[in-house]
């Protein structure tokens, strides 16, 4: 019998390998939009965060986002990112 292999993402932030289910997946669609996916199938390129607001700010303050999506990120996706950031804290 085969071991199911787990799939590994590095932290935008912390640059730390976690297993896929650990982590939050930030996406860009095609229209340039981005957002959370909480599910994690939705369509897009994405880039990987622990669940914490430390790992954020440090994504932030690095520019992980912007490097991963080879493209300039607004302040207000920022925060709009941020306050989701916070709801996800909160039910932990």
């Amino acid at each position: 019998m085969s071991v199911k292999k787990i799939p590994l993402r590095q932290c935008i932030g912390c640059g730390e390998m976690k297993s896929k289910k650990e982590m939050i997946r930030v996406i860009k669609t095609a229209e340039g939009e981005i957002l959370l996916d909480a599910t994690g199938r939705k369509n897009g390129r994405g880039a990987y965060l622990c669940p914490s607001m430390e790992c954020f700010k440090k994504a932030v303050k690095g520019r992980g986002l912007e490097r991963s999506f080879k493209m300039a990120i607004p302040r207000e996706v920022y925060e709009t990112l941020e306050k989701e950031m916070e709801e996800i804290d909160r039910q932990e």
